[in-house]
Formats: C-alpha cells, sequence, structure tokens
C-alpha cells in the first residue's frame, strides 16, 4: 500500500492556480476532481509516460479521505489489475497529472469561465452520459 502521490513538478503551480480560479479551498479537491476526470474519459495512460514526482504531495488519507479503497477500485477497474498490483500508485498519480492538465487546458482556452460554471458543467455532463 501506498502513502503518498506526488504531482509532477509543472503541476505544482497548477494546482494552486486551479484551487485559487476554482475557490475549492484546499489543495486536495482539486487533486482529486483531476483524478476523478480523466478517469472518467476511460484513457488507458501508459506507465512509460510517468512524469516526475516533484510536485505537490499528497498523503493518501489527505488525497481520498476515508475512501481510499473505491478509488483503488476504479483504477482496478479501468486497468483490469488486481487490487495489491504494484503500479496503482502510479496509475493514481498519473491521473491526478493527467486530469489537472485537462482542467488546466480547458479554463485556459475559456478564460471567461468561473469555477462554479465550469464544475456544474462537467457534473450535468456526467449525469447526462448515466442518464
Amino acid at each position: 500500500m501506498f502513502t503518498h502521490i506526488k504531482t509532477s513538478k509543472e503541476n505544482k503551480e497548477i494546482v494552486s492556480k486551479l484551487t485559487r480560479k476554482l475557490n475549492l479551498g484546499a489543495e486536495n479537491i482539486i487533486a482529486r476532481i483531476a483524478f476523478a476526470y480523466s478517469l472518467s474519459t476511460e484513457k488507458k495512460l501508459d506507465l512509460v509516460n510517468l512524469k516526475n514526482s516533484q510536485g505537490k504531495e499528497y498523503s493518501n488519507s489527505v488525497l481520498f479521505g476515508e475512501y481510499l479503497h473505491y478509488y483503488i477500485s476504479m483504477i482496478c477497474v479501468n486497468y483490469n489489475i488486481y487490487k495489491t498490483d504494484k503500479d496503482i500508485p502510479k496509475y493514481i498519480k498519473m491521473h491526478v497529472d493527467d486530469g489537472l492538465e485537462m482542467i488546466n487546458q480547458e479554463l485556459t482556452d475559456n478564460p471567461n469561465l468561473d469555477g462554479f460554471e465550469y464544475l456544474i458543467d462537467k457534473i450535468e455532463n456526467g449525469l447526462l452520459e448515466i442518464c
């Protein structure tokens, strides 16, 4: 079991920027959203593209709270691996980094979009997919 995850060096600043832009409070919230957003695309990220780990550090309890096993389950389903797979922390890190980059790009492309509108739009799109 892993104890912490670190974003890439490049995404350390993006975490702070997005947290301020979206007015989310603690910086772990944007990391959770980024992880879930990246996984929702059903991408299969390749471990050879793992970025450095010189960025923002999150303990697994700060990043996922009491729900670590749910997040690990989502990785296991997406990659068809077992819950003890040694690469799970790498996949989590990669999806946090990927989600941060996706969110940052979308907000850069739409600078007038405020955080509330952005989040509601993503929630609505997610709900439409399951209806």
